[in-house]
């Protein structure tokens, strides 16, 4: 039995992205308990070197209506990356929640030899739709929800195992 493009793309990403909302939802919380000036979270890092909470955020919503809108061919809407709050990061996840739940399986399914090409500064980077799902998307997604939260269990936000999975 096989799954279809959309069930492991669409649904994966809003799921991710709900445990997400949740998760900034309960540092916005943690701010306001502990009298933590909201913008100490969301321009927090793990290192130095590493983007602060806000641009995970940015870069995880970009990659979810990324995702679905190469898959299905159809040009993504740009978001200016300009969210700093805590109310305006809610509403760019809800944003792109929005738009994924605008897609029908019967736009992604059957994309799996799709070509894609990607435009990184290091030059092009060619997949086909599976690859590109499951080799870059849902990594790269993933990566950057999972830092965000690390960045506010780090700083001290009472996160576990299961707001990061979410309910069933």
């Amino acid at each position: 039995m096989s799954i279809s493009m959309y069930q492991a793309s669409v649904p994966v990403l809003v799921r991710g992205l709900t445990n997400l909302q949740n998760i900034i939802g309960k540092a916005q919380a943690h701010a306001a308990e502990k009298q933590i000036d909201p913008s100490v979270l969301t321009g927090a890092r793990l290192f130095p070197d590493m983007l602060p909470l806000l641009r995970q955020i940015h870069i995880a919503t970009d990659t979810a209506k990324g995702c679905a809108a190469r898959l299905a061919a159809v040009e993504a809407p740009k978001f200016e990356d300009v969210e700093v709050t805590f109310d305006e990061l809610h509403a760019r996840i809800q944003k792109t929640i929005d738009y994924l739940k605008t897609f029908k399986p019967e736009q992604i399914d059957g994309t799996e030899e799709r070509a894609i090409t990607l435009k990184m500064r290091s030059g092009p980077i060619e997949f086909t739709g599976q690859s590109y799902l499951l080799g870059f998307v849902l990594p790269n997604f993933f990566f950057h929800v999972t830092t965000a939260y690390d960045i506010l269990r780090h700083n001290g936000v009472e996160l576990g195992k299961l707001d990061y999975l979410g309910a069933r």
